[in-house]
């Protein structure tokens, strides 16, 4: 489940307890509402730790080499030194 999943799970758990007033034989909505933004939230929680760590940056395996474009002598550049 992504990101906007877990948002959905908030807003129709948000809604279900404090939008609704319907009364349902052998279901409590208040209590299914909370249900479903505290496994909201903890999608959320857990989406953003694994984002986290997929945010690692791995330094490169080739190395820099800096030439020394200044030579004292010719006509290194086409234009003089």
């Amino acid at each position: 489940m992504g990101l906007g999943g877990c948002i959905i799970l908030i807003a129709a758990g948000a809604i279900l307890t404090f939008a609704t007033d319907w009364n349902m034989q052998g279901v409590n909505l208040d209590l299914v509402g909370v249900i479903f933004m505290i496994v909201g939230l903890i999608g959320v929680s857990t989406f953003s730790s694994i984002a986290r760590r997929r945010r690692v940056i791995v330094p490169p395996t080739t190395s820099v080499v800096e030439e020394d474009r200044h030579h004292r002598g010719g006509y290194s550049d086409g234009y003089g030194a």
